[in-house]
């Protein structure tokens, strides 16, 4: 057997078929259903869900909410504009960021962000220039960060977002991640409602989504690149429901590759969880055993990222493969805003 590598996960996407805008309303985008089983391919929309899953089926969700991460201002000295990314919280005051231009914000380098004339103001400093190139940069003012701060957008959407609310789940809850967790970006109140009338179980769990989920893997073998880590926090409920359904032999659907990564991470070895918390920096690839998810609804990926790896390592590469040209063939839209799979 060859020797896996990074290249295997790489196709090529015609730069138009990146979704730019949401599609209103949200349950009206795309669904491609891809069966394990048999290799079938079906087109259908999301608002189709409810019909195409299992009576006594448990949806999993992750209810993570993104932060206004995204700060703009100027070096205090110079006046130049600076641009902050937000991307953990250390302690109160103190953040691992992403930083812009980052060859001038070295350590000492101090900057304010100005808001709205009524919003009061934050200033910072950058205290540390860490070896992967993110600083530790300490806040002044992080009480207006709801004020100033703006929900950050992936790097590959160019159009303005009209409502930032159209890049939080319906059900978002606990802020703390830098991107969507975009699967669940496809439900509605109603769909959820539907859902739970049909006897579809939904059960929460929280993985605060890192800007690690758009970058490519660099290294040749996929197995030499090192995860960075995302926190996590499942709750006794979550966690009794769950090993509930297991042992009932009920199916366990994940919404979206986050919820995959909490629940493979928290599992013990027979696939039961326990209540907790955590960091989860498990890089699921091609012979992962699968503990506790059973089939996963998802977006389509950027070539040769850990999450197009994920979603192969459940189907299996040359399935999704073949679904991806598929997509492409059919005029899917792709990424955070695009349509969705299922697997099962």
């Amino acid at each position: 057997m060859s020797r896996m590598k990074t290249t295997d996960f790489d196709y090529d996407l015609p730069h138009e078929m990146i979704a730019q805008t949401p599609v209103e309303p949200r349950d009206h985008s795309r669904l491609m259903v891809v069966s394990r089983a048999d290799g079938t391919i079906g087109h259908h929309h999301f608002y189709d869900l409810p019909n195409l899953l299992s009576r006594n089926d448990v949806l999993v969700f992750n209810d993570s909410r993104v932060m206004p991460a995204r700060l703009y201002g100027r070096r205090t000295r110079s006046g130049g504009k600076v641009e902050i990314l937000l991307l953990r919280r250390v302690s109160p005051g103190l953040w691992h960021a992403l930083v812009r231009p980052g060859r001038r914000m070295r350590a000492g380098t101090t900057f304010d962000v100005d808001g709205a004339a009524d919003s009061g103001k934050i200033s910072g400093e950058i205290v540390e220039v860490e070896p992967d190139g993110t600083r530790l940069v300490e806040l002044s003012g992080e009480e207006h960060l709801h004020e100033v701060g703006v929900v950050p957008l992936p790097p590959y959407i160019h159009e303005p977002l009209e409502d930032a609310e159209r890049y939080q789940t319906v059900y978002a809850r606990i802020e703390g991640s830098v991107a969507a967790p975009t699967a669940g970006l496809h439900f509605t109140a109603p769909m959820l409602e539907r859902l739970g009338d049909l006897g579809i179980e939904a059960v929460f769990v929280t993985l605060h989504v890192g800007w690690d989920s758009f970058r490519p893997v660099d290294e040749d073998d996929p197995a030499s690149h090192e995860m960075h880590s995302e926190y996590w926090e499942l709750s006794q409920e979550a966690a009794d429901a769950i090993n509930h359904a297991r042992a009932d032999g009920r199916r366990i659907v994940s919404v979206g590759t986050t919820a995959v990564r909490l629940l493979e991470s928290a599992a013990d070895e027979q696939g039961s969880l326990a209540a907790g918390s955590g960091w989860a920096d498990l890089l699921i690839l091609p012979g992962h055993r699968f503990r506790v998810v059973d089939s996963l609804l998802t977006n389509f990926h950027l070539p040769k990222s850990t999450l197009l790896m994920l979603t192969s390592a459940l189907a299996g590469r040359d399935l999704v493969v073949h679904a991806y040209h598929e997509a492409i063939a059919h005029n899917y839209r792709f990424y955070s805003f695009g349509d969705a799979m299922l697997i099962v």
